[in-house]
């Protein structure tokens, strides 16, 4: 099974997103190919949430996870310490009031 590009995946994220009107914008571009993707929603009241696609190591499902939250500040500088290792890391910024990220989707994970 080929695996899709991280360009692909984050151009099929954000068309999913306008569909619902959700705000997502491109904080930093990685590598087309195979860079690692971080999503931030932003809830507009000062709070975030970051999360990270992984693997469930039972199962060898992908899943996003939580990786980070609290205020918008404390996120941000755990994305920026996230980029300081890795320089080829997309980072999504959604913004919503309702939460909504869409990552549990079908098609998505």
């Amino acid at each position: 099974m080929a695996r899709l590009t991280a360009r692909f995946w984050i151009d099929a994220y954000l068309a999913r997103l306008r569909v619902y009107d959700i705000p997502a914008f491109v904080v930093a571009h990685g590598d087309d190919t195979g860079g690692a993707v971080l999503v931030k929603l932003a809830t507009l009241d000062g709070k975030a949430v970051l999360f990270q696609r992984s693997f469930d190591l039972m199962s060898g499902a992908r899943a996003w996870v939580e990786m980070a939250s609290g205020s918008e500040a404390e996120v941000d500088a755990s994305v920026a310490r996230q980029r300081e290792f890795d320089p080829d890391l997309w980072v999504i910024e959604v913004e919503d009031r309702q939460g909504r990220h869409l990552l549990h989707d079908e098609g998505l994970i």
